[in-house]
């Protein structure tokens, strides 16, 4: 890296950039901005001052003052948003928004499934962002002081057919310190999944690196010895056993692409009628037509993956309180259970 050496952990599908620079033996006294607008590529002196003011910027594991001078051998590890477009890229358009919050900094909106959450390949437009890109113009919120975010701030994404919370910064110190929190893993992030089998009552853990799939590109895949991909953990306990299928809860640690999807495969309980990851297979139960008819019919009340991102807990970047939200299963899921404990309970009685 130049007279410098360092590393730089970027994932292709994160929305921030996490990196590592070691000064040179011989660096010269410099401000630390000036010095950082030297190596890293397309960052503006404010977006690194609004990154030294939320912390996400550390010198040898310190905060430090943007006067601050770099010196011989420090460390400097810094967290910054990627750029993932210029505003005059993005049409607005009138999508609905459900926001459940919203302040001069920030919003948290429950996006349904379905909704894809950014612009990208395939999907230039009817995106969350357009419609947060529309809300945001029609309100004539101004740019604010020291801010050079001009776009709506994505601070983390769900996938397009998983539904609920997700926080949306409005100027880049709340991004960065939302950013900060993430790579912290101090954000609390709570799903419900509705999987195939039985699953133990109790906590339980999955730790396994997660990357892309060697062969099938689009997908994600647990690599058993976890010398590939990216560390990942994800937390789960049940909340109701169905016997065929099991709803638990999930609590992210990390937060990989398809975490939660391809955890609970790498374990044999797919998430019910996720494509992707082979949810929308029968997994467990007879295999009498009847029954099989049962499941296919289930899959048509919710066409999508049984998962939702249902609480989001986070430090507010200006206020410093704690902010916690909730959500509750969309109807089609609430329909889903239902049908289910319908089905136990028939068989249970058929038994007798």
């Amino acid at each position: 890296m130049n007279e410098n050496t360092g590393t730089e952990k970027t994932d292709e599908d994160s929305l921030y950039i996490e990196r590592e620079i070691i000064a040179d033996p011989g660096q010269e006294l410099l401000r630390i901005d000036k010095f950082l607008m030297d190596r890293v590529a397309n960052v503006s002196r404010t977006r690194i001052q609004n990154s030294l003011n939320a912390e996400a910027i550390k010198v040898n594991g310190k905060k430090v003052k943007p006067n601050y001078k770099v010196r011989p051998l420090d460390k400097i590890v810094l967290i910054i948003p990627k750029d993932i477009g210029k505003s005059e890229e993005l049409i607005p358009e009138d999508i609905p928004l459900d926001i459940r919050y919203e302040d001069e900094y920030l919003m948290v909106i429950h996006k349904p499934a379905g909704l894809v959450v950014h612009p990208g390949t395939g999907n230039k437009s009817g995106t969350l962002v357009n419609g947060l890109k529309f809300y945001l113009d029609k309100k004539d919120i101004p740019v604010m002081a020291g801010n050079s975010l001009d776009r709506p701030g994505l601070v983390h994404r769900i996938d397009k057919d998983t539904s609920g919370l997700l926080v949306i910064a409005k100027e880049e110190f709340t991004m960065t310190h939302l950013g900060k929190q993430f790579f912290d893993h101090s954000i609390e992030r709570t799903y419900q999944a509705l999987v195939w089998g039985d699953i133990d009552a109790g906590e339980h853990t999955i730790q396994g690196n997660i990357g892309r799939h060697p062969r099938f590109r689009n997908k994600m895949y647990v690599f058993p010895e976890n010398d590939e991909g990216k560390e990942a953990t994800t937390h789960y306990s049940l909340i109701e056993n169905m016997y065929y299928v099991s709803l638990i809860e999930c609590r992210l640690e990390t937060g990989r692409t398809h975490q939660i999807r391809v955890h609970m495969q790498s374990l044999n309980h797919p998430i019910f009628n996720d494509v992707k990851y082979g949810g929308d297979k029968i997994i467990k139960g007879t295999v009498f037509s009847k029954y099989k008819q049962f499941v296919f019919n289930t899959f048509k009340v919710m066409p999508r993956q049984a998962l939702h991102a249902k609480t989001l807990a986070f430090i507010h970047p200006h206020t410093k309180e704690k902010m916690r939200f909730d959500t509750e299963l969309p109807e089609e899921f609430q329909a889903v259970l239902a049908r289910w404990r319908n089905y136990l309970s028939t068989r249970k009685r058929n038994e007798l």
